[in-house]
């Protein structure tokens, strides 16, 4: 875990939802195709979502679930360098100390299938059922050829078998009708816009799916929004009281800054997994987290009744 120091947090707006916009100003790099559901509130800014990726930085270090997929974005970045400055530089190899694993051989329709399973489980029982399912059927075109009853039979640790059996079954049917093969490796050559257009007409396949397979498999600039973020979200008041999870979705993807995306939501998904202060069901209070008694989160809330009821 990495220490950080004492820091100054940045003063934030008493009631950003009231406030009207004073300027027509351009966040730089912020995402500006998404649509924007609440043009006049104001949170998260680019300084606040930097100072909470550097608290929850310091707090958790960098997730080393995810540390192979910020690896893969890195050697990314240096490719287009390459590509675009026509000079060849050097790439480090993988560290294994840096990265659980390489994605050398995960492939976009492994990422996805591997989403869809990780929906409403835990992160270890959907990786077991990732695994099961690549053990009893080594590749895609077996995984199609299989009766759903042996699918399911596969991935049943992972939970809602028959519902995520016939979901993967209908995506690898429509794919080998549509493109010939089953392989999703094209949409590394789309745009976002299309990537999601495409993903989405699978049936079962939502815009969490779709944002996580663009944010971890395609390297892109994306910001899924499941229950850790969408709550904590919430809680420190990066999105209205009254906001659903698309609209957060949407809000959020326009005011983070594309370069603290990918850092911010592993980091947030993380800390929401561990910290039971910022996650709240039916109004009432979760039981005593493990992290200790300061959440560096409750620095962000506006509402200091909210911040009294948090802190208990």
């Amino acid at each position: 875990m990495q220490k950080g120091r004492k820091r100054k947090h940045p003063q934030l707006r008493s009631s950003p939802s009231t406030k009207s916009p004073t300027s027509s100003t351009k966040i730089t790099g912020v995402n500006d195709t998404a649509d924007e559901p609440y043009p006049h509130y104001h949170r998260p800014t680019p300084e606040e979502c930097r100072a909470v990726r550097d608290d929850l930085l310091a707090l958790h270090g960098f997730p080393q679930q995810f540390a192979k997929y910020r690896k893969e974005r890195e050697i990314q970045k240096f490719s287009d360098l390459n590509n675009s400055d026509g000079n060849s530089m050097k790439l480090e190899p993988l560290d294994a100390s840096d990265a659980s694993g390489s994605l050398q051989n995960e492939s976009v329709l492994d990422g996805l299938v591997s989403t869809i399973l990780s929906q409403n489980t835990t992160d270890v029982n959907s990786q077991r059922a990732f695994a099961s399912l690549k053990a009893a059927f080594p590749t895609w075109e077996d995984v199609l050829a299989a009766e759903s009853k042996c699918i399911e039979d596969a991935i049943r640790c992972g939970g809602l078998a028959p519902t995520k059996a016939s979901c993967i079954r209908n995506l690898l049917s429509c794919l080998l009708e549509e493109k010939g093969k089953l392989c999703l490796e094209y949409l590394r050559d789309l745009s976002v816009d299309e990537i999601k257009s495409e993903l989405s007409h699978f049936k079962g396949i939502g815009p969490k799916t779709v944002a996580c397979v663009l944010m971890f498999n395609l390297q892109q600039d994306d910001f899924p929004v499941d229950t850790h973020v969408f709550q904590i979200a919430k809680t420190i008041g990066w999105v209205p009281a009254v906001a659903d999870r698309k609209k957060t979705y949407l809000h959020l993807n326009k005011r983070i800054p594309d370069d603290l995306k990918f850092d911010l939501n592993c980091l947030i998904f993380t800390h929401g997994k561990a910290c039971r202060k910022c996650i709240k069901e039916g109004g009432k209070q979760q039981k005593e987290d493990s992290s200790g008694d300061s959440c560096p989160l409750l620095n962000y809330c506006e509402n200091s009744n909210l911040k009294k009821k948090i802190m208990g």
